[in-house]
């Protein structure tokens, strides 16, 4: 608890320029930074030829010469804005440590200085460290600019599913965490006593030597116990709030006001607790860093400045004070008319968001079986996505693999067995023992199965490189029963939508992107798009809804992924909780956000 009381100490005494400076680190990223680092790699992508990125060209992006040098110095500027950040917290830090008074333009000056040194050779191994190892391990030391690296959900749902990458993921995740450890105080270093990365790091080792589980627990525990408190403060206030709404219940007027003053009082702080962020983790290690030059008898050399006198603290609380005269004045009459019904909140969804089965109902089911199939059926699903390869005798069936050892436990591939041998194989069992016997089903199957239940096919046509005519079958099957208008082809390699095309013009095709970045309308022979989760945008939206086009988004399985989606206004999800997509799209026919409100005005009223 006196760690806390320190960090909390070393974050009070220069208070208000480690929020202001935050605030306006943080708006420049939104504002101008974010859109500038976009437009950058736009003018990459443009330079070296590429108007759009799909997984089959990336590889041959990134091989490029010309885009390895743009990438370089795109991630210099990248590191240096964010080392900049990080810097300057640092200084505004020390200052305090000092009991001195540091100004937003005085750490500002410092920081660029410093800034200047990361183009040094001898510095160049900042780089893994600013951008790859603190985003990574997440753990509230993270810049503005550089966050966590976000796994996509089918990587993870793999991951999840496979033990021993379970295991490996583990060792390296761990591995990181003991690098991060011995380098934790690099920074520090780097700032205040000008060393360059390498002297850095030894001296970091050194200070923190059989230290570093306690550091990393003293971490923890304080930011838990900083949220812990944001926590009590927030129920405490809301709770005070709403006792004095108690006390003039009868007064519309002050019940409109006590409402509009819980949200603002939860909107500040959230948000001071947003800037707070990467100050409290340094905070931290600040303390720790003290601790550890006291313990080891080294001298503390704190940076020189000059010291402000603060004369702006009036002109910052007339500006608090100002900004919350004018949300509590427009909150007021937003509540107010509310709840004279001058507000209609009830927002429809202008169009409906369609509900794939991933490899059918998969999550209860054995994947791409009938059983997952009519599972799907019954849990309401819109589209049934599937998986084709051909057999050694041309027969088209549906499995997403191209060996059948994980689902059938016989290691073959598609095309080394014949359809008579892979109907005997049991597809079942490897979900769970009451679906033995479960059987592999032709893509013949499939259709006369939906076509008799009024639901719709994702058809995804994977082509192992083995297969004699493949598109050509499957575009045959769904002609042969006049499926044409109840099913899409789709396929992660633009050339079988090509092909496809030739046999059938009128069956729509959708290519399947595991990234997706420029002008992906451009792919003449793709009438729609699916593009994993990570990769979606407004921007593609925008674009794919401007050409008249479809959006599919895969694989999108937690609650918040699919509001994500529905805020984005794509036009399918592909999921393997058919469940919880309804649910999720039922209850959002009203903004979450305005629920919210209209329950907590029909609470106090």
């Amino acid at each position: 608890m006196k760690k806390v009381k320190n960090v909390l100490a070393l974050i009070n005494y220069n208070l208000k320029t480690l929020v202001g400076f935050e605030f306006i680190y943080k708006m420049l990223s939104l504002l101008i930074f974010m859109p500038l680092f976009l437009n950058l790699f736009n003018l990459i992508t443009k330079l070296t030829g590429y108007s759009y990125l799909t997984f089959e060209n990336f590889f041959s992006f990134l091989a490029n010469p010309f885009t390895i040098i743009l990438l370089i110095i795109l991630f210099l500027f990248m590191m240096c804005f964010t080392l900049f950040d990080i810097s300057t917290v640092i200084i505004i830090l020390d200052a305090s440590s000092q009991r001195k008074r540091i100004s937003i333009s005085e750490a500002f000056r410092l920081a660029l200085k410093k800034c200047r040194g990361v183009i040094k050779l001898k510095n160049i191994s900042i780089v893994f460290f600013v951008l790859f190892l603190i985003p990574f391990l997440n753990i509230g030391v993270s810049s503005s600019l550089i966050t966590s690296i976000k796994i996509p959900e089918f990587i993870m749902d793999y991951i999840v599913k496979n033990n021993i990458l379970c295991f490996l993921i583990v060792c390296v995740y761990l591995f990181l965490v003991s690098i991060l450890l011995r380098w934790l105080y690099v920074f520090f270093y780097y700032t205040l006593e000008d060393k360059d990365f390498k002297e850095a790091k030894k001296s970091s080792i050194n200070l923190s030597r059989k230290c570093h589980i306690k550091d990393l627990i003293t971490l923890c525990v304080v930011q838990a116990v900083i949220f812990i408190l944001y926590l009590v403060f927030l129920v405490v206030g809301i709770l005070l709030i709403l006792l004095v709404g108690k006390i003039f219940k009868k007064i519309i007027i002050i019940k409109s006001l006590t409402t509009t003053v819980i949200w603002l009082f939860i909107a500040f702080t959230f948000i001071i607790l947003v800037l707070l962020g990467t100050p409290i983790s340094y905070a931290t290690i600040s303390v720790m860093f003290y601790w550890h030059k006291s313990a080891n008898n080294e001298k503390v050399k704190h940076i020189s400045f000059k010291e402000s006198q603060n004369g702006s603290s009036k002109w910052f609380k007339r500006g608090i004070v100002l900004v919350s005269a004018i949300a509590l004045v427009v909150g007021f009459f937003f509540t107010y008319g509310l709840y004279k019904g001058k507000y209609n909140l009830n927002i429809e969804m202008t169009r409906t968001l369609e509900v794939t089965a991933h490899r059918g109902a998969s999550r209860f089911f054995p994947e791409n079986t009938m059983s997952a199939f009519k599972g799907a059926k019954d849990l309401g699903a819109d589209f049934i996505e599937l998986d084709v390869q051909e057999t050694k005798d041309q027969q088209v069936i549906v499995i997403h693999d191209t060996n059948f050892q994980r689902t059938t436990g016989v290691n073959k591939n598609t095309w080394e067995l014949s359809y008579d041998d892979v109907k005997k194989l049991d597809a079942g069992s490897f979900f769970a023992k009451e679906y033995k016997n479960e059987r592999i089903p032709l893509l013949e199957e499939v259709v006369v199965f939906a076509k008799n239940n009024n639901i719709k096919l994702n058809i995804e046509i994977k082509p192992t490189g083995y297969e004699k005519n493949l598109e050509k079958e499957v575009v045959s099957i769904i002609k042969k029963y006049k499926f044409e208008d109840s099913c899409v082809i789709t396929s992660q390699v633009y050339s079988v939508l090509e092909k496809v095309k030739k046999y059938a013009k009128d069956i729509k095709t959708v290519y399947v992107m595991s990234l997706a970045y420029g002008d992906i309308t451009s792919l003449k022979y793709a009438d729609n798009f699916s593009i994993e989760a990570m990769s979606v945008t407004k921007k593609i939206v925008r674009q794919v809804h401007k050409e008249g086009k479809e959006l599919y988004v895969w694989t999108v399985n937690t609650k918040g992924s699919i509001k994500k989606m529905l805020d984005l206004k794509v036009d399918n999800i592909i999921t393997d909780d058919i469940t919880l997509a309804k649910e999720v799209i039922y209850s959002s026919k009203r903004s979450n956000i305005i629920n919210e409100y209209v329950k907590l005005v029909q609470a106090i009223f």
